[in-house]
């Protein structure tokens, strides 16, 4: 399929941004099969199987972010990108605030691509090792090669029209999963009966977890989705306003639900199917094997190799999309549509490239995207969100405010996270301060373009 819509993506627009051209049916499906990762069906379920049903607060925060973004968010973003034929959130930026604003949004975004993708390549890695025993590192490689290609031929038109088929089988596996463990288990009450008999029944509360955790979560996975690039590009990518608003509410109406079922399949693993001498990294696969015949289990495999593939490829490519059109683009403008194309192309190798480094060094699924998400929410989130609806912010206020944020958040990553407190914790607030102080400190320089 890759090669043979290849041959249609003919512009930068197409791979880029799908032509602006994708019908109800495929941004449905694929807005959900982005949203389910493979990090939904194999960090989740290790979560809910390691510290209990407190980490649907993922999903609770997730679903608050979704309405907000629907409500408010989605119509002024598809406007400003259909008016001036946008193709990176750095297109807004430098709309914005300047042209300047378009470097601190692009190590924003690349930060976080490249962590959400070499995540991918990680759950690639667990799959064959578990399935196959491939050597972990050596599957990291392997993930990462034919994720590589696959987006390097195709741009978003293919993977949207994969998307469509991956998001099918994700969305009928996990539900399957969940009727299978579910049945198997008895319901919820021999779990919960289980769980009490060892005093662990808190790990079946929604409360079994900390403020601080809620927060981490809220201000880094949740409100990513505010300045999550490939989620901006599937909006532009709709044939219309009508298209991209439905297709939005309607993909995470299912993709929330997924998520939380996840978390329940982690829990009702440990409690109900008592899968207790299991490594949680492989509760997956250890759920799959104790409910299905073999058969099944293959079926389920393949569940989660559609969810990585799905994800991968738009990561790589929203990460790459920054590259050539935030970098290249702006300093070359005489390139016609293949020199673009190929550009296009070559930065995809880039990004999955810096993925790949850091699939190699950070740990965990989960902690891999969070650690990635946080950068980009603490450069960007302030300066975007009032930038879409305050008009006195001013070109200074919004890019030092970046450059604050992001600068601060890395600094307290590589510190290893002084006093205990998480990056986002510090950057966030320090971009909104800076955002609010330079503003009031220089309330002539508005830009209003925006």
């Amino acid at each position: 399929m890759t090669l043979y819509i290849n041959k249609k993506t003919k512009t930068y627009e197409d791979y880029n941004v799908a032509g602006r051209s994708v019908s109800i049916f495929p941004i449905i499906l694929t807005f959900a099969a982005t949203g389910v990762s493979g990090t939904t069906l194999l960090g989740y379920m290790e979560y809910g199987y390691s510290l209990g049903m407190g980490q649907q607060w993922i999903h609770i925060t997730m679903f608050l972010c979704v309405i907000i973004f629907a409500a408010f968010l989605l119509k002024r973003i598809r406007s400003l990108g259909e008016k001036h034929k946008m193709v990176t959130i750095g297109d807004y930026t430098a709309l914005r605030y300047g042209e300047k604003a378009r470097i601190p949004t692009v190590i924003s975004i690349v930060f976080a691509y490249c962590a959400m993708s070499g995540m991918q390549f990680v759950a690639i890695a667990t799959i064959l090792n578990v399935t196959l025993g491939v050597n972990f590192t050596l599957g990291i490689f392997i993930g990462w090669v034919f994720l590589t290609l696959k987006t390097y031929f195709g741009g978003l038109k293919t993977v949207i029209w994969q998307d469509v088929i991956h998001g099918m089988m994700l969305i009928l596996g996990v539900i399957l999963l969940f009727a299978a463990v579910l049945i198997s288990a008895g319901g919820w009450g021999p779990a919960s009966e289980y769980a009490s008999s060892l005093g662990q029944e808190n790990m079946l509360s929604v409360m079994n977890i900390t403020p601080g955790e809620i927060l981490v979560y809220l201000l880094t996975l949740a409100v990513f989705q505010f300045v999550r690039q490939d989620l901006w590009q599937r909006v532009w990518a709709a044939e219309n306003s009508r298209t991209a608003g439905s297709g939005y509410l309607i993909s995470m109406m299912v993709a929330v639900p997924i998520g939380v079922i996840t978390v329940a399949i982690g829990v009702l693993g440990r409690y109900g199917l008592r899968l207790e001498e299991i490594n949680p990294v492989f509760i997956y696969y250890g759920v799959v094997n104790d409910v299905f015949p073999f058969a099944l289990v293959l079926m389920m495999i393949i569940a989660l190799l559609a969810a990585v593939i799905s994800s991968a490829d738009s990561f790589i490519l929203a990460g790459a999309s920054s590259i050539v059109n935030d970098i290249i683009r702006p300093n070359a403008s005489h390139y016609d549509n293949q020199k673009m194309l190929l550009w296009s192309r070559l930065s995809v190798l880039i990004i999955s490239a810096a993925g790949l480094v850091l699939a190699l060094t950070i740990p965990g699924l989960v902690n891999l995207m969070v650690t990635g998400t946080a950068m980009t929410v603490s450069g960007l989130l302030a300066p975007i969100v009032f930038g879409l609806f305050w008009k006195k912010v001013t070109n200074t206020a919004g890019i030092t405010s970046m450059w604050a944020g992001l600068i601060i958040a890395v600094f307290w990553q590589i510190a290893g996270h002084p006093f205990g407190l998480h990056p986002i914790f510090i950057g966030l607030p320090v971009s909104t301060a800076v955002l609010f102080t330079v503003t009031i400190l220089a309330p002539k320089r508005v830009s209003a373009r925006a």
